[in-house]
């Protein structure tokens, strides 16, 4: 074998430059290939993460929404009840205080014609004297419910606070002033719970 020849075969199995080149090229182009491809995936997942994640927004700003009106409701129907039961513990209060005011009248009227402190026997004396402890009793008792005697006598007449249950001529009072109380009036903080029966001047 020439020398020629033995260089041709030695040179046999090494890659032409060109051929090396195009491989290279096909390999970069390949992989940019898998690169891209690799992006646009991940931009397409980002995307598809990000309409998740905006739906979960809106899904969580309606219960939101929901969880602030239904404490709304909550709450109003808490002060509905609430309002409830103060005007049943007032009705209930003023019921009471109807019932025991003809008591009060009663004791009032005991001690109005009751005999006079020398007249008042030994015997009868410890009565009365319990009679009016009953008549501060009570009156004490309803001043802490708030409850206090409507004016009357020396006052104009006011439909609003008194009942006139008869007209007399006076010389010395005003028409429709107030001369004599037949029966108190009461107030239960502003509110009329028995309207006073008065007689008024003609």
């Amino acid at each position: 074998m020439d020398e020629q020849e033995s260089h041709k075969e030695y040179l046999g199995d090494v890659p032409e430059i060109g051929g090396v080149q195009d491989n290279a090229i096909f390999e970069a182009e390949w992989s940019l290939g898998q690169s891209s491809q690799e992006s646009d995936a991940t931009v397409a997942r980002i995307a598809e993460l990000e309409s998740e994640l905006e739906r979960q927004k809106e899904q969580v700003g309606k219960f939101r929404d929901e969880l602030l009106r239904k404490a709304a409701d909550f709450e109003n129907f808490r002060k509905q009840k609430e309002r409830e039961a103060m005007m049943a513990s007032s009705r209930a209060l003023e019921n009471i205080i109807r019932e025991l005011l003809p008591v009060v009248d009663d004791v009032k009227r005991l001690l109005a014609h009751a005999p006079q402190s020398p007249e008042i026997s030994s015997e009868a004396r410890p009565y009365l004297e319990g009679v009016e402890m009953v008549k501060k009793n009570l009156e004490k008792w309803l001043g802490e419910k708030g409850v206090t005697a409507i004016e009357s006598i020396g006052t104009k007449l006011d439909v609003n606070f008194h009942e006139a249950i008869s007209q007399i001529d006076h010389p010395d009072a005003e028409p429709d002033m107030i001369i004599e109380e037949y029966q108190t009036g009461y107030l239960l903080g502003e509110k009329v719970i028995r309207h006073a029966k008065v007689i008024v001047a003609r």
